[in-house]
């Protein structure tokens, strides 16, 4: 699922979804690919990640697949599972998509600390360079990042807001 990027330009289309936490922004690419989630009030932080990663980007108003708007309208309905089901691509450095991709492998309903998912990486002393990747992770909720937390159990950064974590994990059944 992993992509490299060469960094040269980008053209992905833009789409938005309404979700009982705000404005959820679709970035995806031709072949109907996520590879941005974001929040409407973060589009800014948004532009810059996709800029990071894959250089020039340009965004056009275009509807992400039906299938798509589906299974995410769904999981924020209570059918968690629908996550698993969306086709995404990220660029970004092979550690950050080790990372990404191991955020897919958190079930919902429960939460992993910052430092057991360096651990579960094979890289156990790499606790900040997890939390930093996790921090650039360009698609919210489908590669989970909301469900690392603090090593004493406490929520710590989320990109959309510690209020949005909150929501996403107690509509996963976590009690924080």
């Amino acid at each position: 699922m992993a992509a490299r990027s060469s960094k040269l330009s980008a053209s992905f289309g833009i789409d938005r979804l309404p979700t009982p936490i705000g404005i959820a922004l679709l970035v995806t690419d031709t072949d109907g690919s996520l590879r941005a989630l974001d929040w409407e009030d973060y589009e800014h932080r948004m532009r810059e990640l996709l800029r990071l990663h894959y250089g020039t980007v340009d965004l056009s108003d275009r509807s992400a697949p039906a299938a798509m708007r589906t299974a995410l309208s769904r999981y924020f309905d209570g059918d968690l599972d629908q996550l698993s089901g969306i086709a995404w691509r990220i660029a970004g450095t092979p550690f950050q998509q080790k990372v990404w991709t191991a955020l897919t492998k958190i079930p919902a309903g429960t939460t992993m600390s910052y430092g057991a998912l360096a651990a579960e990486i094979d890289m156990p002393k790499a606790i900040r360079a997890v939390g930093h990747a996790n921090g650039s992770n360009p698609i919210s909720v489908v590669l989970p990042c909301h469900r690392l937390i603090g090593a004493d159990g406490s929520l710590v950064k989320y990109g959309g807001g510690l209020a949005r974590k909150r929501w996403l994990l107690r509509h996963e059944g976590v009690e924080v």
